[in-house]
């Protein structure tokens, strides 16, 4: 028995849709879905409808692309509306989500419990000398600017940021209750250290890439591994003895000539690579 993940499969794209459609079925296996499936619910319909039967469990959590509100309808939900709409559709596909229970891994080793996180972000990873109302002026100075600012709505938080802080409060006292003697497989889209989120090309994009919040959760938590995308840099690396997964598929440019989607798909468990102090990138 296997854990495996994947994220960033933007299924609104054809050759994504269709490289989805090749993944090779792994029926004794669980499958995290790390966020960015798409931009809509029936996005995560296909996504899901196509997944399930070629795995045991699939675990998905929201990226910022599935939070976007493309209706320009004044009835169209928005933020917590429009999340608690995608988890209705991942348990009618028995998708576990962040609003579920933390399951155990059944599967062989020490106890573990994985934790399915949805913390967004507070524009924290940022300079100190930056103040956070002009995070994305600082952003906007270098030709950035996420489309969240125009599709991705906090209602009913005043803020993105605001919601980020209610997120966390309840993930922190969910994983301050769980059982000491376990380990934890954390899983959010977003990176959970600020310079994990490093853009080589866009280095500003890092604003929409995480909070400050959680810089001390994978030691904290007792996590062995750490799993992410957003970045659309898939490796692997270690820090401080926790494993970190960045597991995105990313757009058809960006991995069509490099991989399959079947090569994308990285083993979490049972660990396939040793510790090393140098990044293993995947693309």
């Amino acid at each position: 028995m296997k854990l495996y993940a994947i994220s960033d499969l933007h299924v609104r794209a054809p050759e994504n849709r269709e490289a989805l459609a090749q993944l090779s079925p792994h029926p004794d296996d669980w499958l995290i879905v790390a966020g960015d499936v798409g931009e809509a619910p029936e996005d995560l319909e296909f996504a899901f409808e196509t997944l399930a039967p070629r795995f045991r469990q699939l675990l998905w959590v929201p990226g910022n692309h599935e939070l976007w509100t493309l209706s320009q309808s004044p009835s169209a939900p928005r933020g917590e509306a429009q999340y608690q709409q995608l988890v209705d559709v991942c348990r009618s596909h028995g998708v576990l989500t962040p609003e579920d229970p933390y399951p155990r891994w059944p599967g062989e080793g020490p106890p573990r419990i994985i934790a399915p996180l949805f913390l967004l972000y507070d524009y924290s990873f940022r300079p100190d000398d930056v103040p956070e109302q002009d995070a994305v002026n600082w952003a906007v100075e270098s030709g950035v600017l996420c489309a969240d600012e125009s599709l991705l709505f906090p209602d009913p938080y005043p803020s993105r940021s605001a919601w980020c802080a209610a997120r966390c409060e309840q993930t922190r006292k969910r994983l301050e209750a769980l059982p000491s003697d376990c380990a934890t497989i954390l899983v959010n889209h977003f990176p959970l250290r600020r310079h994990h989120a490093r853009l080589p090309r866009i280095p500003r994009f890092s604003i929409w890439c995480g909070t400050r919040q959680t810089e001390d959760w994978p030691q904290r938590f007792r996590a062995e591994v750490v799993v992410t995308g957003h970045l659309h840099i898939p490796l692997t690396f270690w820090e401080e003895g926790v494993r970190f997964e960045e597991v995105s598929l990313g757009y058809p440019k960006q991995w069509r000539h490099r991989r399959t989607i079947n090569e994308a798909l990285r083993q979490i468990l049972p660990a396939t690579t040793p510790p090393s102090p140098t990044p293993i990138y995947r693309g």
